[in-house]
């Protein structure tokens, strides 16, 4: 009897080890690009480094006339930003966008007219970030890779669709809110303060007050942290993403 029960003891230990290895091998095989989460997709909202790297970037929807006193003041403090640009605008506003490229920043897909990306298709999400891209393009020459949602918006279809297309889908950490007739106080507090190693702020252009706060938010950051684009600032391959949009390397 005893031979029995040892035996029925190694069975039941047997089926727990089996009945777990086809969810070990599912996480497994998302490990090379985790995007979902618990049944929902994910882009990357900020990066797990051993470095103390943050990305600075803008969202480019509205006017242009800030763009000098931006690039002058990024230019001062030696950043190299992450623009995700709007095709709209890029084709209102080409000058503005050449300067861009032309100051060595970095140039995204912010979609062509602002649509909110979770009420089209698949296939409709894709013609229209071609649609900037070819805008981009022909005005810098540089096709970008890096794209970023109208008003941050996504569901599953989004995400899914942008990374069949072989685009990364940036979101963002760190929020100044900075349009809505923000202040420079609010503005700088909600970018300095909340910042952290690894994150990725999202500032605009075309706004009442960035320009002008933007050399002291500057200045405050880089006493802390090394300014990067956001290409710089994610892993390309071999990275995880958990819950929060946090990428990991593996």
């Amino acid at each position: 009897m005893k031979f029995i029960v040892i035996k029925l003891r190694h069975l039941i230990i047997a089926a727990l080890v089996i009945a777990a290895v086809p969810l070990i091998w599912i996480n497994a095989s998302r490990a090379v690009s985790v995007f979902r989460v618990n049944g929902r997709e994910v882009p990357i909202y900020s990066v797990e480094r051993a470095d103390n790297k943050i990305a600075v970037t803008f969202d480019c929807a509205w006017s242009d006339e800030d763009i000098d006193s931006i690039l002058d003041t990024l230019d001062k403090y030696n950043c190299k930003a992450t623009f995700f640009v709007v095709g709209t605008w890029a084709e209102k506003y080409p000058d503005a966008l050449r300067k861009i490229s032309e100051h060595g920043h970095e140039i995204g897909n912010h979609s062509y007219n602002h649509a909110d990306y979770t009420k089209l298709s698949a296939g409709d999400i894709v013609s229209d970030l071609d649609k900037c891209d070819s805008v981009i393009e022909t005005v810098t020459g540089l096709k970008p890779y890096l794209m970023r949602a109208p008003s941050g918006g996504y569901n599953n279809t989004v995400v899914t669709a942008v990374e069949k297309s072989g685009r990364m889908y940036i979101q963002w950490s760190v929020d100044s809110i900075d349009y809505g007739g923000a202040s420079e106080q609010e503005i700088y507090d909600r970018s300095v303060k909340k910042t952290s190693a690894g994150d990725i702020l999202l500032l605009h252009n075309g706004t009442e007050n960035t320009a002008k706060i933007l050399p002291k938010i500057l200045e405050a950051l880089e006493c802390q942290y090394e300014f990067a684009t956001v290409s710089e600032l994610i892993y390309h391959e071999n990275y995880i993403i958990d819950n929060t949009g946090r990428q990991f390397t593996k």
